[in-house]
């Protein structure tokens, strides 16, 4: 439901000019997408919840900013990203309670 919430909320943006008009808000959103791919690979495949940490925490200022810069676009799609930026904020703390357990 989150990755369908977060393709919707950029079509919303991208429908508004595409990549010409919504270049900074889009490029954000597909930062965000990189540090949430990279995250999975760190925290289960290399065991470095640490660096799963800093990554997370990049995310999240990431997809705020993605928000924000949406928000300028379309009210809706900056709706869209909140169940994400929520779900982010919890596993943040799951993280770093486990990187603290672990240390």
């Amino acid at each position: 439901m989150l990755y369908l919430l977060m393709a919707i909320a950029a079509w919303l943006v991208w429908t508004r000019g595409g990549w010409h008009r919504q270049y900074v808000p889009l490029s954000l959103y597909v930062v965000q997408l990189f540090l949430n791919a990279t995250w999975t690979p760190l925290f289960f495949g290399a065991h470095r919840p640490g660096l799963a940490f800093f990554d997370i925490v990049l995310m999240w200022l990431a997809i705020l900013a993605t928000t924000i810069a949406f928000a300028n676009v379309t009210i809706v799609a900056a709706c869209f990203l909140i169940p994400y930026i929520a779900w982010v904020s919890f596993a943040s703390v799951l993280n770093f309670t486990i990187w603290r357990l672990n240390s």
